[in-house]
């Protein structure tokens, strides 16, 4: 018996969208898979051994080969920037990110930036020219501009009803963020058939849109 594919998969809405995206390209996922409560679950038939991980430490245990394969937001892989391959854009758990802040904002020297991202908005804002203060925040990153800890904000937007809801707008939009599909760097050449294999059954289901 070949051994199995490990695959680490953020929990939360990345996992629903994931799994579906699974059972649509025709995996064979244990039924009980989204009701469970187990942090490793094998699917012997699939060839699949699952790791269900917090999304920011998806990419490390790619990176460190305890995963072979793993599911990330771009964002995540943005931010830590992790030495993987990113296979397929599996166009699930869409949003975007963007600047955010109060509608009346205008421009100061050296501003304050809030986010859960501080390598990508000081790329950002460096590319632009322009010197900022970031804050890494871990919260409700919408906070910071209402309680005058930092003048702009950079986060994810999906629908921006948070956003609205607490008087904000989108400034600038910096990038699209979608979830790919990563793996291993010694996992691809070692396992490059059986990973190759999941990417054929998932490529059409993405082109079809599921």
């Amino acid at each position: 018996m070949k051994p199995l594919l490990k695959i680490a998969i953020p929990k939360g809405r990345i996992f629903k969208d994931a799994t579906k995206l699974f059972r649509a390209a025709g995996l064979p996922l244990p039924e009980d898979f989204d009701e469970g409560r187990k942090l490793i679950v094998q699917s012997p038939e699939a060839g699949f051994e699952f790791i269900l991980a917090k999304p920011v430490d998806v990419p490390t245990y790619v990176e460190y080969g305890v995963a072979d394969l793993g599911i990330s937001g771009k964002d995540v892989l943005l931010e830590d920037n992790r030495d993987v391959y990113e296979l397929l854009d599996l166009n699930i758990a869409r949003c975007h990110m963007s600047v955010i802040g109060l509608p009346d904002w205008k421009p100061v020297y050296y501003p304050r930036v809030a986010t859960k991202y501080p390598h990508v908005a000081s790329q950002f804002f460096r590319e632009r020219g322009q010197q900022v203060e970031v804050i890494k925040l871990h919260g409700s990153i919408e906070l910071a501009p209402l309680i005058g800890l930092a003048d702009r904000i950079v986060d994810l937007v999906e629908t921006g009803q948070t956003m609205r809801e607490n008087g904000l707008v989108e400034l600038e939009k910096m990038y699209e963020i979608t979830s790919r599909l990563i793996a291993n760097r010694v996992s691809y050449r070692l396992k490059n058939e059986a990973i190759q294999a999941l990417c054929d059954q998932l490529q059409p289901v993405l082109l079809t849109g599921g």
